[in-house]
């Protein structure tokens, strides 16, 4: 047991030996690395701290009025902007990391999805982090819209799916499961059809999509052969 703790203790003072010889001969590199460290730490801090919250806030600014134009329905001014006002294409471009900066790109997508520019919607609404999950079903839905009007029915289909499954509740989600269904149709799955539209009669039968279900499921029934 002695001899064991002895061999022990001379490993770890071999060790400890060899790290401060390491040191010793490499002081001026590991200088180098630490203070190159602190610099990317700090240049990390002022970034986010400093610079993309000055960002945000000249971002937050422009995007009302960008906002005010969509909500009007004024979709080029939204877009382009009025020659005062930069629209939502700038806002997005040069605001991109800062809150403000990423909203713009849901409405950016939406406004694209209006003007029927569905490839750019499409670009738009991928590009946009949601960072809740009302936006995101909605944004992954838009999508799925534009896929659709560009007779991409699976890739439609596939957003839709994934759309149906964020944030579920009796407003949206019967929506856009019935574009789902409708989708699943185009493609002649209509066993994936039937599902859907039994998940809309089981979970969401006092929506509007739910009182007129019952002519979907008869329809997907009697093509699927059942």
């Amino acid at each position: 047991m002695a001899e064991n703790k002895t061999e022990l203790d001379f490993n770890v003072t071999e060790a400890i030996s060899k790290t401060e010889s390491f040191v010793d001969q490499n002081k001026k590199s590991l200088s180098v690395i630490l203070v190159a460290l602190v610099v990317a730490i700090g240049g990390y801090l002022f970034y986010t701290k400093v610079y993309v919250s000055g960002k945000e806030k000249e971002a937050s600014v422009l995007l009302f009025k960008a906002e005010q134009y969509f909500k009007m329905d004024s979709l080029n001014l939204a877009i382009n902007g009025d020659g005062n006002n930069p629209g939502l294409e700038e806002i997005a471009s040069d605001y991109g990391m800062s809150p403000s900066g990423n909203i713009a790109r849901y409405y950016l997508g939406m406004a694209y999805l209006k003007t029927k520019e569905f490839d750019k919607a499409i670009d738009a609404l991928k590009s946009y982090d949601a960072n809740d999950e009302i936006t995101g079903s909605l944004a992954l839905c838009a999508i799925g819209d534009a896929h659709m009007e560009l007779d991409q029915t699976k890739e439609a289909v596939s957003y839709y799916e994934r759309a149906s499954k964020e944030n579920p509740n009796n407003f949206s989600t019967p929506i856009i499961l019935m574009k789902l269904g409708l989708a699943l149709e185009m493609t002649q799955d209509y066993k994936g059809a039937l599902k859907v539209y039994e998940k809309i009669k089981k979970d969401y039968s006092s929506t509007p999509e739910g009182s007129q279900i019952d002519k979907y499921l008869a329809r997907a029934e009697a093509l699927a052969g059942k």
